[in-house]
């Protein structure tokens, strides 16, 4: 099952999950309706026709409320229902890290001297390089059991959140199948589900918690009033009912929420297999929590709330059936079916060499990124003035499409080395740089400085308008050492920084977007990469809803008419190269009048909303428009550095994580 595969899948198990969940809403309603028939038939308050032509408690209990009593019980019940979970909702607003601060997690801050906390954030680091996404956070969780997990409502606002004994007790090996296996839940589209199911089940939870407030204070005006006052019976008596129904429903809720959890968690360790080509690995860490005496059950309030959520079940039971996670020895089974069931001792301060004799990828030579052939095609970027699209790039290369389809977030231990490699060649200053909100900006404004003296200097002189004169001199250095990172480090640069500026505000955010539009309209001319650097980091610090995926290709005719316009003018020297391009694309897509676009109608703020538009395609639409992209740029059988970013930079907007290209970028050897 591939990345496109696995995301319809998720989309196709939410339909379900709602309505699993519909029908448990249905049958509290049901309970509760007959729960309070029966007290008010038991009163002597019901109906007439209840004693009338009542034979037996059931019978009359049946006929004890009219018509519109059960509706206002029905509407009651999925009000409160519905604004539990819409409360939930608007709790888990900020994404996976409301979830990591509600289970105690602290921020990993790249500056930590910690060898744990190193060893875990590079594991992250290499293992989202490798993958094409921005670094998500990390947060540490001072706990002794082994496990880990991965929440959000999307890629952009994910976060890993992992224990102390996860990683003092795992071995690098180890670790990276543990994060692998959380990468695979935030590719896949579980994450979204997890994050569903916590507000769902949490509005069917809020009917028994209700009826636990209606109990307590029951018991409390009990104290202060006359015997003669029975209400704080009754008020007992339905805060006890309410109890009873409400955790009745968490329990069937509880049910759901396992068995929709536990085969993912069988497909999470066959893609954690797949990323890191190592059984071992994963097998080693399920071997390791067997034998260690915390296990994976986690010490927090919210353990419970979140149990499908984590790398292994984080809660005791006392019935199997509620189980989140498959038994650890049928899951390491899996993996290695020769297993002979002996369970590895858990060693505090794991080998965490990281050496394995990996090739080296080498810097190009030194240099401005940006190429100054200017085309002439009209464009701009959001509503800033007109610019001229330029081409970049001049490294030829090669790459099969179906592989590019096939490693969608499905990276190879080669991409992995590669990763290794990319994070050895920053340079410090700027690894150190990319971790503070503050100083990651300066790696964004030297990635888009100007190869020419004279135009870096109005790009520099026109920042230092939006910036303080303090600002500006303690950046400056960080400025210029990302303007002269190898073009093949620009993506690991950006993918390393998204994790820092994430932490700005909101009024943050947009003063450094503001300044990305100054260097990029300073000489009136967008180069493409340049568009889609912003068009990165826009997509990935914006708090956004994900889209809803239910669009079809053939509703798409003119964003992708636009798309491969663009695409194939990028490489192209002339125009019957463009239209050679246009014409590979053409033939991958199920239009029958698609035309060339000309140059001066492209403009790049129709663009930013078109690909908006393409990624509200189903998932299942999406490998054939990434295969026409790829045709398009692919078209005379070469493939440039910047045009393979370029690719990646696009497919990011479509949330289709694009690992390294490895035939197209430099290698050399040290």
């Amino acid at each position: 099952m591939n990345f496109f595969e696995h995301q319809d899948r998720a989309r196709r198990k939410t339909k379900q999950l709602v309505l699993l969940l519909a029908l448990a809403v249905v049958a509290l309603i049901a309970i509760t309706t007959f729960a309070a028939a029966a007290l008010v038939y038991l009163s002597g308050n019901a109906e007439p026709q209840a004693y009338e032509h009542a034979h037996t408690f059931w019978s009359g209990t049946l006929h004890a409320l009219s018509v519109q009593s059960f509706l206002w019980i029905a509407l009651a019940v999925t009000s409160v229902v519905f604004l539990g979970s819409l409360f939930r909702f608007m709790q888990l607003g900020s994404g996976g890290r409301a979830i990591a601060e509600a289970m105690g997690g602290r921020l990993l801050l790249g500056q930590t001297t910690d060898p744990d906390e190193r060893k875990i954030l590079n594991v992250v680091e290499e293992m989202a390089i490798a993958s094409g996404t921005p670094v998500p956070p990390v947060y540490l969780m001072e706990d002794d059991a082994i496990n880990a997990f991965a929440a959000g409502y999307r890629p952009q606002d994910a976060v890993i959140g992992i224990t102390r004994g996860c990683i003092h007790q795992l071995s690098r090996d180890e670790l990276q199948g543990v994060i692998a296996h959380e990468f695979s839940h935030i590719f896949h589209g579980d994450m979204r589900l997890n994050m569903r199911l916590v507000a769902l089940l949490y509005g069917i939870l809020v009917i028994g918690l209700i009826g636990e407030f209606l109990l307590r204070s029951s018991r409390a005006s009990s104290l202060v009033r006359s015997s003669r006052d029975k209400s704080p019976g009754g008020i007992m008596l339905v805060g006890l009912g309410l109890l009873i129904i409400g955790y009745t429903g968490t329990f069937f809720g509880n049910l759901i929420k396992a068995a929709v959890s536990r085969q993912r968690e069988f497909l999470a360790d066959a893609s954690a297999v797949q990323f890191t080509r190592n059984p071992d690995g994963i097998a080693g860490a399920l071997k390791k929590i067997g034998a260690s005496s915390e296990g994976s059950t986690l010490h927090n309030e919210h353990a419970a709330e979140f149990s499908h959520m984590y790398f292994s079940q984080g809660v005791r039971l006392f019935f199997n059936m509620m189980a989140t996670h498959p038994p650890l020895d049928e899951r390491i089974k899996r993996i290695q079916p020769r297993w002979n069931g002996q369970l590895e001792t858990a060693l505090h301060g794991a080998n965490t060499n990281t050496n394995k004799g990996s090739k080296t990828f080498g810097d190009e030579t030194a240099g401005f990124a940006h190429a100054a052939t200017p085309n002439t095609a009209s464009m701009t970027i959001n509503s800033g003035a007109t610019a001229t699209l330029v081409d970049v790039g001049d490294i030829n290369g090669g790459i099969d499409i179906n592989t590019t389809l096939q490693q969608i977030a499905q990276p190879t231990t080669a991409q992995l080395s590669y990763a290794q490699t990319c994070l050895n060649q920053i340079a410090p200053e700027l690894k150190t740089a990319s971790q503070d909100a503050f100083s990651a900006r300066g790696i964004i404004f030297g990635l888009l400085l100007d190869a020419h003296a004279e135009q870096r200097n109005r790009q520099l002189a026109l920042l230092s308008e939006h910036l303080t004169t303090s600002e500006l001199q303690t950046i400056n250095p960080i400025i210029h050492a990302s303007a002269l990172a190898a073009i093949h480090l620009r993506l690991p640069l950006i993918e390393l920084s998204i994790t820092a500026l994430k932490q700005l505000s909101e009024a943050q955010q947009q003063d450094f977007l503001s300044c990305l539009n100054v260097l990029i309209q300073a000489d009136q001319k967008v180069s493409l990469m340049e568009w889609a650097m912003y068009r990165i980091v826009l997509h990935n610090i914006r708090r956004e809803q994900q889209p809803l995926r239910t669009r079809s290709l053939l509703e798409m005719h003119e964003d992708c008419q636009l798309l491969m316009s663009l695409l194939a003018y990028t490489g192209a020297r002339h125009q019957t190269e463009a239209e050679n391009a246009f014409a590979q694309a053409s033939s991958a897509l199920p239009f029958k009048q698609f035309t060339l676009l000309a140059r001066t109608s492209i403009k790049l703020d129709v663009m930013d909303a078109a690909l908006e538009r393409l990624n509200q395609l189903k998932p299942l639409q999406k490998p054939q428009l990434l295969k026409a992209m790829s045709l398009c740029v692919m078209h005379d059988g070469k493939l440039h550095t910047a045009e393979a970013e370029l690719f990646r930079a696009l497919a990011d907007g479509l949330d289709c994580p694009i690992p390294p290209q490895l035939q197209a970028l430099p290698i050399t050897t040290r």
